[in-house]
């Protein structure tokens, strides 16, 4: 099975994102520099640039929906708005959010809000408000859309520029994710549900498969912030997986070499490939496969992240045919 046959066309999605970038990058002033692609939007001010970022929790909610369970998936996207930007070398400074939604109790919106509020605080930014739109009859009864933006800054001299920064012969720093994160969850439940209830115990993943599919995504601002300085490029692996992620920051003439050996994809993903017989190819480009941030760095640098017990998951070489896994 494809992503495509879950109804999620990864290549349809990129050319609309191209053709969105081509217009965003047209309403920049002379004064004030914008700019749009890698991770998060770009805007210069200064000393400083803004770097924004804006997401949302995608299918995920329906799981959570299913269960009851609804005071992760805000976690779930304060974290992976923090990690875009951080991909920048910014730390974040305020959030704020978007709940859709035709008709739904009071309580689930509490749930949410209060997931957002404490994953704020962990990750020391402010949430400084929101919107909360009921559109009858537009969501199905008892589903809601949930959609976070993020604002942080970074100092120009430590903006992480990944096509100044990265050169050849860097080594690639794999960082465990904690699960699917935010991403694949179309195909996942499509190939998971044909066997198992949410409510289904299964011993390969030593807990139900609500459990693991509501694992809440990772944050890495607390493991890389005090690492910035030794990081030439950081990719945050969602959706487009390896492929689309690492390419978006290689320099020109520069290509990604990555090892799949070199760590152990967690049981989620295996069972996925096993019982969706999705090719694997198609796996490392719409799942993280155990792996939710990459870091470039100079080898020499190793050592500042041996606390992290990172993989060393590739290398940058040199080429033009951006990603390739062996």
């Amino acid at each position: 099975m494809l992503y495509k046959n879950a109804g999620v066309d990864i290549d349809s999605l990129n050319v609309i994102r191209k053709g969105i970038g081509r217009h965003a990058t047209k309403t920049f002033s002379a004064r004030k520099r914008s700019e749009f692609g890698l991770f998060g939007g770009i805007f210069s001010m200064g000393p400083d640039i803004l770097i924004s970022s804006c997401d949302s929790v995608g299918t995920k909610i329906i799981v959570a929906c299913a269960t009851g369970v609804h005071h992760t998936v805000g976690a779930d996207l304060v974290n992976h708005c923090v990690n875009d930007i951080l991909t920048t070398g910014a730390l974040p400074l305020f959030f704020m959010d978007y709940i859709g939604f035709s008709k739904i109790r009071g309580k689930i919106i509490v749930d949410v809000v209060r997931g957002l509020a404490r994953a704020c605080r962990n990750e020391k930014m402010a949430l400084v408000g929101g919107e909360t739109a009921q559109l009858t009859r537009f969501y199905p009864d008892g589903v809601y859309d949930l959609v976070g933006f993020i604002v942080g800054t970074v100092n120009k001299k430590n903006y992480i520029d990944p096509a100044a920064r990265i050169k050849r012969g860097n080594v690639i720093i794999g960082l465990k994710s904690s699960g699917l994160h935010t991403n694949g969850y179309s195909l996942a439940r499509r190939v998971l549900l044909r066997k198992y209830r949410l409510s289904s115990y299964i011993p390969e993943l030593r807990c139900s498969l609500a459990q693991e599919l509501l694992r809440i995504h990772r944050s890495y601002r607390k493991d890389l912030e005090p690492r910035l300085r030794y990081v030439n490029g950081l990719a945050h692996i969602t959706g487009g997986g390896f492929y689309d992620n690492i390419k978006r920051i290689l320099p020109r003439n520069s290509s990604a070499l990555i090892r799949k050996k070199a760590w152990r994809p967690l049981p989620i993903f295996n069972l996925i490939q096993k019982l969706g017989k999705v090719p694997e190819d198609e796996m490392y480009r719409v799942f993280n496969m155990g792996i939710g941030m990459c870091a470039v760095a100079d080898e020499k640098h190793l050592r500042h992240f041996r606390a992290l017990r990172p993989k060393i998951i590739g290398e940058i070489v040199r080429g033009d045919f951006g990603v390739k896994l062996e």
